[in-house]
Parts: structure tokens; sequence; C-alpha cells
């Protein structure tokens, strides 16, 4: 084996509908990569991480003590326990003065805490506010894609919705199709065409927005079927952007369809209707609906 073999492991990459890519050969920071999981794991996984590392500094600085007997004054000799306490005490600097280290020992290793205890607090409290304020979008999109006759065309539709009560501004929606090909010299290679929809900009996005790719000469869905999106690997990919009003910061939403997931000759179901008092009424128990209409794949 060679010594570039350690370059060879597989290293996971998502792909745009959330699924996972295996990379070989590619090398990566793992101080940055760790910082960017913690950036993007839930919040209560975040907390579970601190509470671990917590534990597992202080259970360290404890067997530091217990390795001197006698370093800590009030501590009986040889109880874990006991230094361990102590040890939460000089990490958090709340010292009910019941313990305390003794000799010089004791006290070099009480500083080399404290010392810890102070970056680890920077640390956590700047990871604790970096990621509760990580701006993200809670955008709902519909669970297919539909090819139907809109305006006498075929048109390609997929459903959007902000799942907030705030209201995001300057929304916008751009729509690609990736693809495998392959070039008149054989190779084969992942492409990505746009399509462009039909409004590609909303200036207040705030209950829901069917974006719609019109299928014509221009198209590069024209004269495709589900079979040809299957032989060619293909995928839906929409992208939705836009400034949320509360944070006034940039937020990003993504999804992607499969070829599984897009229905020829469908329609999504009604979602507005009005209320007897006049007021718009919005059903989000139909947003993933779809009824049958007969269309007919473009050619």
């Amino acid at each position: 084996m060679s010594d570039d073999a350690t370059e060879m492991r597989p290293i996971r990459s998502s792909l745009a509908d959330g699924r996972r890519a295996i990379i070989i050969g590619q090398s990566r920071n793992g101080l940055t990569d760790s910082y960017h999981r913690i950036l993007t794991m839930s919040l209560w996984g975040l907390l579970g991480l601190v509470a671990a590392v917590f534990v597992a500094v202080n259970v360290l600085f404890a067997l530091l003590y217990l390795a001197q007997p006698g370093s800590v004054q009030g501590a009986r000799p040889g109880v874990f326990l006991d230094v361990f306490f102590f040890s939460v005490e000089t990490f958090t600097t709340i010292g009910y003065g019941v313990m305390s280290p003794h000799g010089v020992y004791g006290q070099s290793v009480m500083v080399l805490e404290a010392f810890v205890g102070l970056i680890m607090a920077a640390v956590t409290t700047g990871l604790v506010f970096a990621r509760v304020s990580r701006p993200t979008a809670r955008i709902m999109f519909s669970e297919v894609a539909v090819i139907t006759e809109f305006d006498g065309a075929p048109t390609l539709m997929l459903r959007a919705a902000n799942q907030r009560g705030n209201q995001i501004l300057e929304a916008e929606a751009s729509v690609n199709l990736a693809r495998q090909i392959t070039t008149i010299e054989g190779h084969t290679m992942r492409s990505f065409f746009d399509l462009p929809v039909v409004r590609a900009r909303s200036p207040l996005f705030l209950l829901s927005w069917t974006i719609m790719h019109r299928i014509d000469e221009s198209s590069p869905l024209y004269g495709m079927d589900p079979e040809a999106l299957r032989e060619d690997a293909a995928e839906v990919i929409v992208v939705l952007s836009g400034t949320d009003d509360t944070l006034a910061q940039r937020i990003h939403a993504r999804h992607a369809y499969p070829p599984e997931k897009i229905l020829w000759g469908r329609q999504f179901e009604d979602i507005l209707s009005e209320a007897p008092d006049g007021r718009r009424v919005v059903d989000y128990r139909k947003f993933h609906d779809v009824r049958d209409k007969q269309a007919t794949p473009p050619h």
C-alpha cells in the first residue's frame, strides 16, 4: 500500500436532496469541519455535547487531583466524588469554601483548571450564541412536483409555504434540472440546466407560493418523459431565498425532486378558499394533495 493510502478514506458530503455522497481523496480541516457540524446540529444536540464535554473535563481534573493524595484539603482521601465536586466548583468559579487546593501540586492543577474553565466558558458562549442566532428558514415544499397543462402549455409546478408567522421579503426562487449527460468524447458527467420560472421573485412571501416552469421548445425538460428522467438520473432542484423581516437576515431553503416525485398529468388540490366573512382561508391539510388531470407529456 502506498503512502497516499490515507488520502483515500471516504468523506461524505450532502447532495441537494439531503442524501450523502462518498468523496475520495479530499482532505478536510477537522477543526473547521467540527465547527460547521456544531452550528448545523440541533439545539438539543449542542446542549448534549456541551454537557458531555463539561463532565469529561471535570472527570479529567478530578483524576489529576486524585493522583496526588492530599492535594484537596477537606476531601476524603481516595474518594472520587469529593475531588470531582471540587473540580466542578473550581471550573465554574463557585468555591463554597468547604474544600480548597493544598500544596504546590494542588494549587498548580487548580490554576490550570481555572484557565481551561475561562477558555471553555468563552468558547461555549460563542458556540451557543452562534447556533441560536443563526437564521434558519422554515419553508415547507410540496412532497411532489407535478407536470400538467396550464394556460395551454405543459408546466412543471411545485409548492412552497412559509411555516412561520413572519414575512419573507424579496423572496427569490430558482429551479434547476440536474442530469447525467454524455459528451461527444464519451465522457459522462452531471450537469445543471436552468429551468426559468414564470415568477422568479415575490416581494412578499407570507403564505404559499406555486412555483411554475413552462415547458416549451427552450426548456431542458422539452421532449422528456418519466423514463427519460430515470435514465438520466435527473432531479429537479429548487432553491428559495429571501430576507427574514424579523431578523433582517438572508435565509435559504432548498429541496430536490427525483423522477419518482415528479407526477405527470396531475394537478395540486386547491388550498385557498374564502370564509363567509370574506377572509382568505389557507388549508395546509391539502398542501401535498394532488388529483388526476389529463395532460399530454411534451413532445
